[in-house]
Formats: structure tokens, sequence, C-alpha cells
């Protein structure tokens, strides 16, 4: 059997080869045996693997005494305002990002509700290679679900922008969710903000419609989807969703690049100020916050929540 793609922020392979349940139930117990006492947020992204997977965690993490906080299908950026939420231990969401559909894999986040800091993640793989040896016996934990999921991280996005302003302006979206998590949070989050949405795949089975990273050349009938339903913006996401990229009115791919910078280039507009980046951030966020006299300070990757590194 192949070995799955591991770095210290998780895993991810292709099912029933380098990726099966016994393999997700070692890291998931590698990453619990690392953190002291509490519980987990389990989630997936739409997956049609994903069901097995998230049982095969539940399982292993009830075993060691764990409880699990099962919230289904969610978003990565959801998974770590849910770990805060619950006020959890930790979080495991099973997704393998935008790769394509016979992948998945497992992403870890601490307490924080932030991918595990470098530091956690070498002991995680380095626990996990050693055979994983269990601490001692204790009661099996339990397991539960959460039946909201979206409300709080909606909440939270709500508080960072002027929702009756853009309620007054009714705009026309298109989102294309391509059958992963990014549709459940969307459609709340546009419903709530007064957009009248056109949402393209929005059944989070995995069935994706198109290669799953929302580049140019994968998003080719989404572009035209946007002026044909006389949108006044496309937003495409990967399947777990911390992916954005935007097409502009006319069709025109924007892109994912330019997503961060947009944001920033607005925020210091009205607020200069430094700006913390991490080690994966493009230069063109940081020639922005030059433009607008600001400093910036280079974290390491683990430090900063940015959590697709896989």
């Amino acid at each position: 059997m192949a070995e799955p793609i591991i770095s210290v922020s998780g895993l991810r392979g292709i099912v029933g080869d380098s990726l099966t349940p016994e393999v997700a139930k070692r890291y998931a117990q590698a990453l619990a045996l690392e953190l002291p006492p509490g519980p987990f947020v389990v989630t997936r992204d739409g997956r049609a693997s994903g069901p097995m997977l998230a049982a095969a965690v539940r399982d292993a993490l009830t075993a060691i005494g764990r409880d699990v906080i099962d919230a289904g299908i969610a978003a990565t950026p959801t998974t770590g305002v849910l770990v805060r939420q619950c006020r959890a231990m930790g979080g495991i969401q099973i997704t393998a990002s935008h790769n394509p559909a016979e992948y998945n894999g497992l992403k870890l986040f601490s307490t924080a509700g932030r991918v595990v800091p470098e530091s956690l993640g070498a002991r995680i793989m380095a626990r996990y290679r050693a055979g994983n040896p269990e601490a001692s016996k204790k009661s099996p934990g339990t397991s539960q679900t959460l039946a909201d999921t979206v409300n709080e991280h909606r909440a939270l996005v709500a508080k960072t922008v002027d929702v009756e302003r853009i309620r007054s302006r009714g705009f026309s979206v298109v989102l294309d969710a391509n059958h992963g998590s990014g549709s459940l949070l969307g459609q709340a989050l546009l419903a709530g903000l007064g957009c009248h949405a056109f949402i393209l795949g929005d059944t989070p089975d995995g069935q994706f419609a198109h290669p799953p990273e929302p580049t140019a050349e994968n998003l080719l009938s989404v572009l035209r989807a946007v002026p044909a339903n006389r949108a006044d913006i496309g937003f495409c996401q990967d399947p777990d969703a911390d992916r954005l990229a935007i097409i502009d009115e006319q069709g025109r791919y924007i892109g994912e690049e330019y997503t961060l910078a947009l944001c920033l280039d607005h925020i210091l507009r009205r607020t200069p100020g430094a700006v913390v980046t991490n080690c994966a951030t493009s230069r063109m966020s940081e020639d922005l916050v030059e433009l607008h006299g600001g400093s910036f300070h280079r974290a390491a990757v683990g430090e900063a929540n940015v959590v697709d590194q896989m």
C-alpha cells in the first residue's frame, strides 16, 4: 500500500490505496493523544468517501475516551469556528481540499480553531509513524450530532460587513459550490445579505461538475453562467470552501490570488496599519501593504489562520 501524503497540518491520499479507514484511525488518535482531555469536532467536505472516514475517525476518538461532536458537512473555515464555539480541544476535517474526487484526507485543528502549529504537527506525525500506542484504558467517549453548523459563522461574517448597505443593493450572485461543502453556509449567508443567488452544485455530494480546483480553465462553464444570469459577480469555491475565486459581471476570471489582495486593499484604504502574513501569502498582498504605507510581519505558516496547506 502506498504511503499517504503527510504534512504537519494533516494528510491526504487516494481512498482505498494510500488512505484507508485504518490510516484515518491512527492519525486521529495521534492527534488526540498529543492534546489534553476534551472533545473533538469532526466534519467532512461532501465527498462520497467522507461518511466512511468520518465513522472511522469517530470510532478512533471515542475508543480512547474522547467525546466527539459530529458537525457533518462543513467548510474548512466553518470547522475552525465550530471548534471555538463548542470549546473543543481540537478538530478534524475530512477533506482533500482542491484535489480530485478519488482523494480524501484529514485536516487537523488546534483548540484555537486553526491549523495545528508546526511543533504539534511534527509530534503528531512522529506518533503516527511510530505506531501510535494507545493511552491507558479509559471509558469510551460519546458522540453527539451538532444540529446548527452555520449560524455562528454567518454571524461572525455579518459583524465584518455593512449588512444593511449590501441588502439595499440587492446583488445578483452566482455561487459555484461545485457539490462541495461551501453551499451550506454560502446559501444562508447570501440569503441573509439579501442577494438573489444562483447556486451551482448546491448538493454537497462530491459529484463535481468540473475539476475541483477553481482555476480559469476549470471554470469555463461558470464564466459563461455569470453574464447569462445577469449576475453582478460570481464566487467559485473548492470542495472544502477555503479557496475562493472571483468572476466579474462580464464573465472574466479574476481568480483566487486576487481575493485576499482585494479584501486587504479595501481594509487598508479605511484603516491603514500593520498586517501579519504567513509563508503561503503571495507578494501581491505584501505589495499592497507597502503601497498603503503599512508594514507586515511574516509569521510561520502554523502561526496564522490559514488551513489549506495540503
